[in-house]
């Protein structure tokens, strides 16, 4: 793919003392390697075919082998190695490099910074931004004559006030972006070439988004049978929520893995995903729901959901027990209160 290294090996473990390597480029067969090594030269020739080569070729002067770093669409093509000494061998390698497109979305409205992936641009740098299919150029700098220019007047004025240039790496900011933002960007330098897809997703609130809610669900020990297995007593069994969403993913991860998903399209439904734990894990678990713009997260708190079915029914035991104390004690009050109303009635009676 463009923009990543590419190594062609000869496979040979070691050249002999007489031997001359020739790497050759195109159907021209243009000398772009010579290795000598009875004078122990080695000559990178990346000036020819107008430096598209230049300092991204690398050759292995035990092996042959010869590397192509920052690989560009105009690298494909056939290459060809010779060896001359007391035998002679010629290995031919043909090279597709692929266009690589990195897909952005963003919301109507934001900005959005595509990176050159440059920290520093060289005295000779010329650098183009491109835009749309037929490649109009909306933004340069040119290095050597210390110029930046942004042409935000193009395209009938869709990028006005809109672009800015870092001076220092050559990244491009589209501000406030609209539907006519949306497309192709093609940045081109010296030493990159990238391509940007920039697509809209449309303006979506962060309160149309529903917070993910974890409830466990405890029928599992409503069984009073000592029979259970202890499976059923160590899991917990979770379930993970979201109301009327359209258009997301709902995850149940563990630290940073994925466990489980489902997706929805364009219909407005509920969604509900299932997980079982165990109730004494340590791990991290969490539930998140996303689209490709935002994500709300909730965090599994297994100590308040998940327990065993002992401590579930010593919970309940617990609280029946609770409630006949609370019951007894009214009774008893009742009771009190009765003796002491016949007692005084008692004292009436005898005073009369």
């Amino acid at each position: 793919m463009e923009g990543d290294a590419v190594t062609l090996s000869t496979d040979v473990t070691d050249t002999q003392t007489d031997d001359l390597i020739m790497w050759k480029f195109g159907t021209k067969k243009t000398l772009i390697v010579k290795i000598n090594k009875a004078t122990n030269e080695i000559s990178i020739k990346d000036h020819v075919l107008d430096g598209k080569f230049r300092s991204r070729l690398k050759v292995d002067s035990k092996t042959t082998s010869l590397a192509i770093t920052n690989t560009r669409i105009t690298d494909s093509g056939l290459y060809e190695v010779t060896i001359s000494g007391n035998t002679e061998t010629e290995t031919r390698f043909n090279v597709t490099v692929y266009n690589a497109v990195t897909l952005v979305s963003v919301l109507e409205g934001d900005s959005v910074t595509l990176n050159t992936g440059v920290t520093e641009m060289m005295d000779y740098d010329l650098i183009l931004w491109r835009f749309g299919t037929e490649n109009t150029v909306i933004a340069e700098i040119n290095v050597l004559a210390n110029r930046i220019t942004v042409y935000d007047d193009v395209l009938d004025g869709r990028f006005r006030d809109r672009l800015k240039l870092d001076d220092q790496t050559g990244s491009l900011t589209i501000k406030n972006i609209t539907t006519q933002h949306a497309g192709l960007y093609k940045l081109l330098t010296n030493s990159v070439r990238k391509n940007f897809s920039l697509t809209l997703y449309g303006e979506i609130k962060m309160s149309r988004l529903p917070v993910p809610v974890i409830s466990s669900n405890s029928s599992q020990c409503s069984s009073s049978s000592s029979s259970s297995s202890s499976s059923s007593q160590q899991n917990c069994s979770l379930m993970c929520s979201v109301l009327n969403v359209s258009r997301v993913t709902l995850s149940w991860y563990k630290g940073n893995s994925s466990l489980s998903s489902i997706s929805v399209s364009d219909f407005s439904i509920s969604l509900s995903l299932p997980l079982e734990v165990e109730y004494q894990d340590k791990n991290t678990y969490s539930c998140v729901i996303n689209n490709p713009i935002i994500n709300q997260t909730t965090h599994l708190d297994i100590s308040k959901l998940c327990h065993t079915c002992a401590e579930v029914h010593a919970s309940c035991c617990d609280t029946a027990e609770a409630v006949i104390r609370l019951v007894v004690t009214v009774l008893m009050g009742v009771a009190a209160a009765a003796a002491v109303v016949l007692l005084v009635n008692d004292v009436r009676s005898t005073r009369g």
